[in-house]
């Protein structure tokens, strides 16, 4: 007997199926709200937004206060 896919599972997969045809690394973090802005700080110097095109992808607020991020940016900046 087979499952109707969920919304969930759609977008999943229509999430996998981007990462695979994009050429960006992303990152996902989740960290206490200080130490997060400190982590995107370091990943915007240590990977320029002109050369790597770095940016946050999305952020959200966890239920415990941590702020969960991903981080987008190009393998190289040829």
């Amino acid at each position: 007997m087979s499952s109707k896919p969920t919304p969930a599972d759609l977008a999943a997969r229509a999430a996998k199926a981007l990462r695979q045809t994009d050429s960006f690394r992303r990152e996902t973090f989740a960290l206490p709200r200080e130490q997060a802005r400190a982590k995107a700080r370091d990943m915007f110097r240590r990977f320029p937004k002109p050369a790597y095109m770095t940016e946050i992808e999305s952020w959200r607020e966890l239920p415990d206060g941590r702020i969960e991020f991903t981080m987008r940016r190009l393998p190289s900046a040829d």
